[in-house]
């Protein structure tokens, strides 16, 4: 007997829209708060929608090459909290690796790479992507198995409206791929109602902005090949022509995709030499590459991740970027508008400011003594009365001391100037391209080197510690203590790219590779502040840096090495298209510091769990939002949650995954159905 016969009742269904990370953690709370349940009398239905595979998704594919590596280190995502005990729920990434694989199927490709892997390894996305995937599969099972489960199906098929129906909500939707083969209904359209809808949508297709058509369009006319932002695995890379130069726009992570799908992916081989960090590696050619020729607005990459197992470094220490200190600010302020926030120039990156530079010149003192002219331990000392002087939030007073501290005892190491970390060759012209391709280079091998000596390395603690800040900041932005206006302005309009180039960059094996096709003139760089259009009369795209010297690069061919923008209003998804232009949804309402309105990034989302808002202002009863279209309340959505942290912190996502879970739980024993949603 099931639990519909056993109850009398009819079934709360719950959809969820996307069977990704994000929706595979709901799924995962969901089991783990119905075993903890008792007398949960009214039987629940769950149904997964989702046009790949289940778990893993789209952007971990595990049957994408194996050459796409995973950006952080093995040991810090998870898309469930840490198991406890051996018959308990849970499980992280690193107990994954630690177990064996949980008594997964792994292919004799996949039991090699986990049997290799540590946890400071950047092992491929597809091994992440089984993990997820297992995860998924025990989910499923587990809910399948209690008495309160009605059913579980998961349906290969893609949600395209959602809207109030009589006494629920109603999806439509058609068949696609698997879920329709051998039957003929590939395509099919289908509709269902559910009592509660879970949109976990994660990485979605959009438009091209305003510059990018006008590119895409000229290069349809004039017959060029251009190459949106796209999910690497999407990308069509035998469209690029061996031999031939290719512009790349970006040097961020994606880029690197690029690099590799052109190089190795068409045959070339790295081999290990013995040059030392910044010189390991050089290039063996297929003959297939093409000229790969690329450039961003900080004219390098960014920088690579240090050899070290942690995400951030257990021995990074904030001693000044407080987040107490801030709720104490922000609720005195509020005490006379409440409304009040914090403006992150004027009151967080002060704080962070000093444990930046604190940890640069304690990692110096202990790796560069010869560079200070009194004893390092005294400066360090020093250093640290200047900063603990003007210790509260919004004071740079203690900027000017610590200036003239490192002008007179330390002139050798100079200052550091943070924020200039972000553009290396800020305002540097250079004569020619040789000379900017040896300024690269001499980049590329620093770095490396730095990556190498891990805590030992000044600019790599330094940058830790900034990454360290970076996630109090998130959890102030998602407590809602900085401003809209400041966040904007500020926190998105420098400080993220700056985080993001210095902290979030590839494995250094990465910079190795890039070194040394750089070295075999493989690739190519242009020049900071690049310049891109289209010469109409010799039909080709153009590229040019005006702080380079040097005459200007064409091509046939142009990829944009980024991901699809992450804004609901630049969405070309179906669903989230049906829903905004019908009032179902509305974008987020953010606002400036004198109250002028302005549009979110995300969706318009009420309480927590994130309860989805239409363009009425009313919160929908069970429409619950969880991952990346959450940009307008929380920071850094794609940022997997960290295994071992707090779940109100930097695994926030597993905590948003809980409240969901809980409150579907709830809502399926109210009796009152027809109560307004």
């Amino acid at each position: 007997m099931n639990a519909q016969q056993k109850s009398g009742r009819e079934p709360y269904t719950i959809a969820i829209v996307g069977a990704g990370p994000r929706g595979t953690s709901v799924l995962e709370r969901l089991a783990s708060e119905l075993r903890r349940t008792k007398n949960h009398s009214r039987p629940i239905t769950v149904v997964v929608f989702d046009l790949d595979d289940p778990g893993a998704g789209h952007v971990w594919s595990t049957t994408q090459s194996r050459l796409y590596l995973m950006n952080t280190p093995a040991g810090f995502p998870t898309v469930a909290p840490e198991r406890t005990g051996a018959d308990e729920p849970g499980l992280s990434f690193e107990q994954w690796r630690l177990s064996g694989g949980d008594g997964a199927a792994l292919s004799s490709v996949e039991a090699r790479e986990l049997k290799e892997m540590g946890r400071g390894s950047y092992p491929p996305r597809a091994l992440y992507g089984r993990y997820l995937r297992h995860v998924f599969d025990r989910s499923i099972a587990a809910l399948r198995a209690h008495e309160a489960v009605a059913g579980v199906r998961v349906e290969r098929a893609e949600i395209t409206s959602l809207n109030r129906g009589e006494a629920d909500y109603r999806l439509r939707g058609r068949l696609l791929g698997a879920a329709a083969a051998g039957k003929g209904r590939d395509g099919e359209e289908f509709e269902m109602d559910a009592d509660a809808v879970i949109l976990a949508l994660g990485h979605v297709p959009a438009r091209l902005n305003p510059k990018q058509d006008a590119m895409a369009q000229a290069a349809l006319d004039m017959g060029l090949t251009y190459q949106g932002p796209n999910v690497p695995t999407d990308v069509p890379w035998d469209r690029v022509p061996p031999g031939q130069t290719v512009l790349v726009r970006g040097l961020g992570l994606n880029f690197f995709d690029v690099m590799v799908a052109l190089t190795v992916g068409r045959g070339g081989q790295f081999r290990e030499v013995n040059g030392g960090p910044g010189r390991a590696l050089e290039y063996w050619p297929s003959g297939r590459e093409p000229r790969i020729v690329a450039a961003s607005r900080r004219g390098t990459p960014y920088r690579a991740k240090s050899c070290i197992e942690e995400f951030i470094p257990k021995s990074v220490k904030l001693q000044y970027l407080d987040f107490d200190v801030i709720v104490q600010k922000v609720a005195e302020a509020r005490l006379l508008d409440p409304e009040a926030a914090v403006r992150f120039d004027a009151h967080v990156w002060p704080l962070l400011h000093r444990d930046v530079l604190l940890a640069y010149y304690s990692t110096a003192a202990g790796r560069h003594r010869s560079r200070f002219n009194i004893d390092p331990e005294a400066f360090v000392k020093e250093l640290g009365t200047i900063l603990d002087a003007e210790h509260q939030a919004g004071s740079q007073v203690w900027l000017q001391g610590a200036r003239r501290l490192v002008a007179e005892h330390a002139p050798e190491l100079g200052f550091l100037d943070v924020p200039g970390l972000g553009h290396p060759f800020l305002e540097r012209g250079f004569s020619s391209s040789k000379e900017y391709q040896q300024a690269v280079m001499e980049y590329l091998e620093s770095d490396a080197i730095a990556s190498a000596d891990g805590e030992k390395s000044p600019l790599k603690m330094a940058i830790a510690t900034l990454n360290a800040g970076r996630m109090v900041v998130k959890e102030m932005i998602a407590e809602g203590l900085i401003s809209d206006e400041s966040r904007l302005d500020e926190v998105q309009g420098w400080f993220e790219p700056l985080v993001e180039g210095l902290a979030s960059g590839p494995p250094v094996q990465r910079i190795e590779e890039l070194a040394a096709l750089a070295r075999a003139n493989v690739v190519e760089f242009i020049g900071p502040d690049p310049e891109f259009g289209i010469d109409l009369p010799a039909g080709r795209f153009t590229a040019a840096s005006p702080w380079v010297d040097a005459p200007g690069y064409t091509s046939r061919t142009l990829i944009e090495a980024m991901m699809p923008a992450n804004r609901v209003l630049q969405s070309s998804s179906p669903l989230l298209v049906q829903m905004l232009a019908d009032g179902v949804a509305a974008p987020f309402g953010m606002r400036t510091d004198e109250g002028e309105p302005l549009p979110g990034s995300g969706l318009a989302v009420k309480g927590e769990p994130y309860r989805l808002v239409d363009a009425l202002g009313v919160a929908h009863r069970a429409i619950f939002v969880i991952g990346l279209q959450l940009s307008s309340v929380q920071w850094g959505t794609a940022i997997a949650a960290q295994a071992g942290a707090s779940l109100e912190g930097s695994a926030r996502t597993l905590g948003d995954a809980r409240d969901i879970a809980r409150e579907l739980l709830r809502l399926s024993q109210v009796q009152e159905l027809n109560q307004p949603r």
